[in-house]
């Protein structure tokens, strides 16, 4: 592999290597909410144990909520580290091709395809969870009433 052949290969690799960066940011946030749910699910559980009657439901209905939040958080998570996968192995793939001389192009289109379904994907599911988080919030604040 020559120099005038990997520069050019090293400014198509930019693209996924920023997808990289920005999934690994996008996967701190979703591991910080699913540790806050966990957290809350602890929490709202032991307050449902000590809790007389009328209130126990109400937190027992919060705790359904937020275990809902949980696992559709860690579907997001799944999906957004397939995506890094994906991306890294479409850097690897793109300098096999060049190297190896060989036309992989299918492969390399199909793993950026991938990779961005994932994306997509984990993100509908970080849609889902912020419209349960308002569940959550709306159970919540019923009980202040």
């Amino acid at each position: 592999m020559f120099s005038h052949e990997i520069v050019p290969l090293l400014k198509i690799a930019i693209g996924p290597a920023i997808l990289i960066s920005a999934v690994g940011l996008l996967l701190l946030t979703m591991n910080n909410r699913l540790a806050h749910a966990t957290d809350r699910v602890r929490s709202l559980a032991k307050e449902a144990q000590a809790a007389a009657e009328p209130g126990r439901a109400r937190l027992k209905a919060q705790v359904v909520v937020l275990w809902r939040r949980t696992r559709l958080l860690r579907h997001a998570i799944e999906l957004v580290i397939l995506s890094a996968l994906c991306g890294a192995l479409l850097i690897i793939a793109l300098f096999v091709t060049v190297w190896l001389e060989m036309p992989l192009a299918w492969f390399i289109a199909a793993l950026f395809i991938a990779s961005l379904a994932s994306l997509i994907g984990s993100l509908v599911l970080l849609i889902l969870d912020v419209n349960k988080s308002l569940v959550a919030l709306q159970l919540e604040l019923a009980g202040d009433d």
